[in-house]
């Protein structure tokens, strides 16, 4: 079997686990009071890394959840990469030194690419992630709130030109649906940028799902309800890991 890296998320409302569907806040859920219980739970099944989201920090439009990072960071030896209203420098600042190792870029990388661009020089490829989200093929972003004109695969291959490595691509009427990810969407962003390490992003349903997407070679996969709702289970999991 390819091999696939398995990145489980927990995205923050409030302090708390929660998903919504679609990016919308409306349909906010609330899987657990105490996401430092979460990533424990991960991290005792052999996951070494976590994709954290502050969903208050990107409706405010700057870092908000920045404590419950530093708590995970300093009680789990998880690889935490955090996304969700990162703005400034000040605001990568806090959530490098709250035990961030990674940082998604998405609203930003496209509203003030200056400003993006600079980080990726500051903190290099390794620590700047670029944040995709799509749209029937544009790029979405502020919570996916707005679309876009610019065309997907163009905007990332013009960020692998200034450097990005690593992209997390969410198509968004995948996002928290249950039915299955975009796997030829990702084929053909790895047909065009074939050293890409691309994160699929949304709609996994079940083992199948990412099965599919390593048998894709897609190189890495990010998944939260589908845990949450038991229809992944961490020992599941165990043979991708």
């Amino acid at each position: 079997m390819n091999k696939i890296d398995i990145i489980p998320a927990i995205d923050l409302i409030d302090g708390k686990c929660v998903r919504l569907s679609q990016g919308d806040y409306d349909s906010k859920k609330v899987y657990n009071e105490d996401p430092l219980e979460v990533a424990k739970e991960f991290e005792d099944h052999g996951i070494k890394r976590l994709h954290l989201v502050d969903l208050d920090g990107a409706k405010a439009g700057h870092i908000i959840n920045h404590k419950v990072l530093q708590t995970i960071a300093t009680k789990t030896n998880l690889v935490i990469d955090f996304g969700g209203g990162l703005k400034t420098t000040e605001d990568l600042r806090i959530a490098f030194e709250s035990g961030a190792q990674m940082i998604t870029g998405g609203s930003i990388a496209v509203k003030n690419p200056t400003e993006f661009e600079g980080w990726i020089e500051k903190y290099g490829s390794d620590k700047i992630i670029l944040g995709a989200d799509a749209k029937d093929g544009k790029i979405a972003v502020t919570g996916w709130l707005e679309e876009t004109n610019e065309q997907l695969i163009p905007y990332i291959k013009n960020y692998r030109t200034k450097g990005i490595t690593k992209v997390i691509c969410t198509d968004i009427s995948k996002d928290g649906m249950l039915q299955g990810p975009s796997t030829d969407l990702y084929k053909e962003i790895l047909a065009e940028i074939p050293d890409l390490y691309l994160v699929a992003s949304g709609g996994v349903s079940g083992i199948q799902d990412i099965e599919q997407l390593a048998q894709a070679k897609v190189p890495a996969v990010i998944f939260g309800k589908a845990i949450y709702e038991g229809r992944v289970s961490l020992k599941e999991l165990e043979r991708f890991l």
